[in-house]
C-alpha cells in the first residue's frame, strides 16, 4: 500500500520534472554562425572580407544637404552571410533628429565623426505588443527634452506637444 502511494506521487513528479526540463531547454536558436563560403568559390582571399564602399564618408567634409544612408548588408558585402549583422552610415543634415525607433533582437552602435549628438535609450517591457506598435513611456513628455526636438522627432508642431504634455501630466 505504501509503495503504491509512493509510485502514485513519483510518476506525476517525474513527468512534471521532464516538462520543466523541456521548458528550460526551449529558447531562441543561436543566430550566429561561422563565415559561410559561397558555393561558387573554392578559395577566398582578403578581397572577400574587405568592403570599401564606406570610404567615401571619410573623405567628405561638412554636413549633407539631405539625410542619406549608405549601407553594407549581405547584398553589398557577402562576407556578412551568417553573421546576423549589417552596417549603415547615416548622414544627417545640421540640426536634424533621429526619431524614436525600436530594435527588436538587435542593437545599435553610434559613432560620431563630426558635430554634436544627444542620445537616449528607453528600456521597457510590454506584455502585449503587436507588430508595428511602438510604445512610449508616459513620462517622455515630462522630461526636460526640448520641445523643438520632440516636435521634430514625432513630426508634430509645438502646440501638439504642449497638448500631449498637458494630457500626460501627473495628477
Amino acid at each position: 500500500m505504501a509503495s503504491e502511494i509512493s509510485s502514485q506521487k513519483f510518476i506525476p513528479l517525474l513527468l512534471s520534472s521532464f516538462a520543466i526540463v523541456q521548458i528550460v531547454l526551449a529558447g531562441d536558436p543561436d543566430i550566429l554562425t561561422d563565415f559561410l563560403v559561397p558555393k561558387n568559390q573554392n578559395s577566398l582571399d582578403g578581397n572577400f572580407f574587405t568592403y570599401s564602399g564606406m570610404q567615401v564618408v571619410v573623405n567628405e567634409t561638412g554636413f549633407p544637404a539631405n539625410f542619406t544612408v549608405l549601407k553594407a548588408s549581405m547584398v553589398e558585402f557577402p562576407a556578412l552571410d551568417g553573421q546576423s549583422v549589417s552596417y549603415a552610415v547615416l548622414q544627417y543634415p545640421a540640426s536634424s533628429v533621429n526619431p524614436p525607433h525600436t530594435h527588436p533582437r538587435a542593437t545599435e552602435l553610434l559613432f560620431l565623426i563630426d558635430g554634436n549628438l544627444e542620445s537616449g535609450c528607453c528600456d521597457f517591457c510590454v506584455r502585449k505588443c503587436k507588430c508595428g506598435n511602438v510604445s512610449l513611456p508616459k513620462t517622455l513628455f515630462a522630461t526636460n527634452i526640448d520641445d523643438t526636438v520632440l516636435a521634430k522627432s514625432f513630426k508634430t508642431d509645438l502646440s501638439t506637444n504642449q497638448a500631449l504634455k498637458a494630457g500626460l501630466a501627473s495628477k
